[in-house]
């Protein structure tokens, strides 16, 4: 009998630790109890999923919201009576400390791995990332120099460039020819069909030059040895850079994943920057328990540019306040009247602080400027930037004036040599292609 119950103990205490075993070791990690979990882990049980937080960013307030909703703007948050001093102030910031900026995403690449710019989550308690990097595409990467992008490649790609525009160069030449015998054979009598095929031969023609065009420009670029090998070093710089990327590896040769890679650069800021979003975010956060939404960070000029055509707050001037990567703006279209209220009173306290430049935008964002040292660039140094921050073209919002009379006035860009208004159509024509 003793042998018995012995014998019981014994297989009840083998299958207690094997099930043990079990619930410890073979349940998924989210089955676990917290106690048997790291630290890390079961602090993540406690972070919104981006859905989640963009839910609660868009959720109904059951009232007016965003431009709708009737909010007393501080004067810290309004216009100044000259209307580029806003601008002036973050242009002599940079003068001031020499703050590097980023021209593309080869600039911000180097900038992220030397530590000066530092890696945003796309949510945490406090924020969420919504709207950042919405207007990037699948392009492939390039240089971005003189108003121009380079696109980068390596020899084998830079072969299958030239025959893409061999075989489009053929195939558009092989159309002209047919639409012309076409149209050689009509009669004087048809001239409503002559007059359509000639619009068809125009438009297949004005293709064929803007082919002619391109491959000229990649010739420019990548004829002479010397430039071509910087800019296969470049490829190669990213290519490794792309194989460890914030954890995660990219393949330059998926469109899907060169757009990743640019969200995930594109989602980054200064440390000066991010406390002073970090800062902000929580005590919205504690007062409304909702994620502050973050519409924009670190923006390099190309982007910028391309940003312009869909976002007339996207200034043009040499320093844009977002390729330093110390501006970040918060999208308050959902917001209440007294979320609005919070958010920007404590705007307001920072910049009487003299540690940000801020100013509320019509688009429904704030956008932020944090100073490097949390100290405002004297005055004297402000207006001797004003030229500077005037830029090429009048900026409706940035730096507006508290007048509205003038934010109506028809612009006239100034005109340009033809070799630059060429080139730019060169680009617009490259950033539409899909690859």
């Amino acid at each position: 009998m003793i042998k018995r119950i012995v014998l019981i103990l014994l297989v009840g205490a083998t299958v207690g630790a094997a099930v043990g075993a079990v619930l410890r070791f073979g349940l998924p990690k989210w089955k676990r109890s917290p106690a048997n979990q790291p630290a890390e882990i079961a602090a993540s049980r406690r972070v919104k999923t981006w859905s989640e937080a963009a839910e609660k960013v868009k959720s109904d307030r059951g009232e007016p919201a965003g431009v709708n909703a009737r909010v007393e703007v501080p004067p810290e948050l309004k216009h100044y009576s000259e209307r580029h001093w806003f601008l002036a102030t973050q242009v002599a910031e940079v003068a001031e400390h020499n703050v590097r900026t980023c021209q593309d995403y080869m600039d911000l690449a180097g900038m992220i791995e030397r530590g000066e710019m530092v890696p945003v989550p796309a949510v945490t308690e406090s924020y969420v990332l919504f709207g950042v990097g919405e207007e990037t595409n699948d392009d492939v990467f390039s240089r971005y120099q003189d108003d121009r992008s380079i696109d980068l490649y390596n020899e084998a790609q830079l072969r299958d460039a030239y025959k893409r525009f061999d075989e489009q160069r053929a195939k558009l030449s092989s159309e002209i020819a047919s639409v012309k015998k076409q149209a050689g054979k009509l009669t004087k009598r048809e001239r409503s069909k002559q007059r359509e095929l000639q619009k068809q031969i125009a438009s297949l023609e004005g293709e064929l030059k803007s082919v002619d065009e391109d491959k000229a420009e990649l010739d420019e670029f990548y004829g002479q040895s010397e430039g071509r090998e910087r800019l296969f070093r470049d490829y190669e710089s990213l290519q490794s850079l792309a194989k460890n990327f914030g954890g995660r590896s990219y393949d330059l040769n998926s469109p899907l994943d060169r757009q990743a890679m640019k969200i995930s650069m594109l989602s980054s800021l200064r440390p000066q920057a991010l406390k002073v979003l970090e800062e902000v975010s929580s005590a919205y956060q504690r007062q409304f328990d909702r994620p502050l939404p973050v519409s924009s960070l670190v923006r390099p000029e190309q982007y910028q540019r391309a940003l312009r055509r869909v976002n007339r707050n996207a200034v043009l001037i040499d320093t844009p306040p977002h390729s330093t990567g110390l501006a970040f703006d918060i999208d308050y279209r959902y917001m209440s009247a007294a979320e609005q209220s919070f958010v920007m009173a404590e705007l307001a306290r920072m910049k009487t602080e003299g540690r940000i430049e801020v100013i509320r935008e019509r688009n429904a964002n704030y956008h932020v400027f944090a100073f490097m040292d949390g100290t405002r660039p004297g005055d004297e140094l402000i207006a001797a930037k004003l030229e500077e921050a005037r830029g090429p073209v009048q900026q409706a919002h940035h730096a507006a004036p508290p007048k509205r009379a003038g934010s109506r006035k028809s612009r006239k860009a100034a005109k340009k040599p033809a070799k630059s208004r060429r080139a730019q159509s060169n680009v617009a024509r490259t950033r539409k292609r899909r690859r």
